[in-house]
Formats: C-alpha cells, sequence, structure tokens
C-alpha cells in the first residue's frame, strides 16, 4: 500500500440510506505536521491583520485627537473661551457616546497639548500615528526637546515597545545615552 497505513490512507466505507454501500476514495490524512503548519499560518495571518487593523485604528485615533486638539484651540482664542469649556466639552461629549475616559476634560486637555506641542513640527506629525494614543502622552509629558521627541516616537514604533519600557527609556535617558 505504497508503504502508508490504513490510518493514514483514511480507507472508509459508509452506508447511504438506500442501503448501498459505496466506498469512499482514497484519501491521506493529513499528518500532524501539516496541520500544525497549517495552523501556525493561519494564527501568523490572523495576528497581522489585527496588527493591521489596530495600527490602522490608532491612525485614525490619533487624526481625530489631533482635530479635536485643534478645535479646542483655535475655539479658545477665537472667543476667548477659558478652561471650564473644557470641562463642559468632556463632561456632553461622555454623555453624548457613553464614554467613559476617551473623552475626560484630562484627555482632552492632552488632545489640545498634542496639537500645541506638534503643530508646527511636519516630522514628528507624521511619527505620532504610528504610536498609540498613551505613548503619544508620555512622550509630549516627560520630552521636550524635540530630537529626543523624535527618537522616542520612532523608537517606540520600530521596536513595538509598551508603554512601560517606553518609560524605562526615557527615565534611564536612552536618548541621551546615544548622544553621549
Amino acid at each position: 500500500m505504497n508503504g502508508r497505513t490504513e490510518e493514514q490512507m483514511n480507507l472508509k466505507t459508509e452506508k447511504p440510506k438506500n442501503g448501498k454501500t459505496e466506498e469512499l476514495k482514497d484519501r491521506k490524512l493529513v499528518s500532524e505536521k501539516d496541520y500544525v503548519g497549517l495552523l501556525k499560518e493561519i494564527k501568523e495571518k490572523i495576528v497581522s491583520a489585527r496588527i493591521k487593523a489596530f495600527r490602522g485604528i490608532n491612525k485614525e485615533l490619533i487624526k481625530l485627537y489631533w482635530e479635536i486638539g485643534r478645535l479646542v484651540v483655535e475655539r479658545q482664542q477665537r472667543h476667548k473661551w477659558g478652561k471650564s469649556v473644557v470641562e463642559k466639552l468632556s463632561k456632553d461629549l461622555r454623555g453624548s457616546f457613553n464614554v467613559i475616559n476617551g473623552y475626560s476634560a484630562q484627555n482632552l486637555w492632552y488632545m489640545r497639548q498634542f496639537y500645541l506641542e506638534y503643530k508646527e513640527e511636519q516630522k514628528l506629525q507624521q511619527l505620532v500615528g504610528e504610536i498609540p494614543w498613551g505613548h503619544n502622552i508620555l512622550i509630549i509629558s516627560r520630552v521636550k526637546d524635540k530630537k529626543a521627541r523624535e527618537y522616542y516616537l520612532r523608537a517606540s514604533a520600530e521596536s513595538g515597545w509598551s508603554r512601560n519600557v517606553l518609560l524605562n527609556q526615557i527615565k534611564a535617558g536612552a536618548y541621551q545615552g546615544l548622544r553621549n
């Protein structure tokens, strides 16, 4: 039998309802190694698609936060609004969208700061969409030097740093270490 065991050949006999027996064609069972390879390939594709989807969603959220920051800054300047407008916006947005954290007053202040920090920085604007919002907040809160910001934005995106790794890199002065 071509060196294959009966199990690998997977020969079956079925009895249809009409009582006739029909022998199924000779089918090779998928070997465990082939199956594991298939499973691994599919899992990799799923993970890759999820990462791409997350990156796309992240970029859109960063664009949204940029726009919200820009709108708040422009309207505060135009209408001479004070800080209370951010508190009111937060309350109304959270009520409208049933979101607890996304539109908190603190997060709206970060969006405003985000816009102000990068509005003149074309090079950095391209990088901010490559990392999650929490990473961006950490960088604008802790890093004031433009070259250092660029380094941490780029390194976070390229190396896939978690927020904790990014924080540790900033605390350790990774950028300064490269310069010395």
